[in-house]
C-alpha cells in the first residue's frame, strides 16, 4: 500500500479535448480518478446502466446537464448521479476544473454515449 495522487497515481490518461485524469483507485467494484479539465471543454452526454457516480469539485464550478436540468456544483461541493441517468459535465469558465470522481461499480465497460 502507498500513497496515490494525481503525481503518483495507477495510471495517466487523456479524453475528450484536452482532459485529463488519473486514477487513483481501479477495482471492479470501485473507481477513484482525479480529471482535470480546461476552459471550455465538455463531456459526451452518456449513462451508465450498473454505476453510480459521485463527483466532487477540488477547483473551478462544474456545470452538469442530467436529464433536462443544469446543476452549478462549486468548489468544495459534490453531487451523486444515479446509475442510468443521462449526464455530462461541462467547464463553462475560463480557468480549469479539477475534481474527484467515484463510480461504483467500475463504469469499464458501463458507458452508452448518447
Amino acid at each position: 500500500m502507498k500513497p496515490v495522487s494525481k503525481y503518483h497515481a495507477l495510471k495517466q490518461y487523456q479524453w475528450g479535448n484536452g482532459c485529463d485524469g488519473w486514477n487513483l483507485v481501479d477495482d471492479p467494484s470501485l473507481s477513484v480518478k482525479q480529471e482535470h479539465m480546461p476552459a471550455g471543454t465538455a463531456e459526451t452526454l452518456h449513462y451508465h446502466t450498473q454505476a453510480q457516480q459521485f463527483f466532487f469539485i477540488l477547483k473551478g464550478r462544474a456545470h452538469f446537464e442530467i436529464g433536462e436540468e443544469t446543476i452549478v456544483v462549486e468548489q468544495g461541493q459534490g453531487l451523486h448521479i444515479a446509475a442510468g441517468q443521462r449526464h455530462r459535465i461541462l467547464n463553462q469558465t475560463l480557468e480549469g476544473l479539477e475534481f474527484l470522481l467515484c463510480s461504483q461499480p467500475s463504469t469499464q465497460n458501463d458507458r452508452v454515449n448518447l
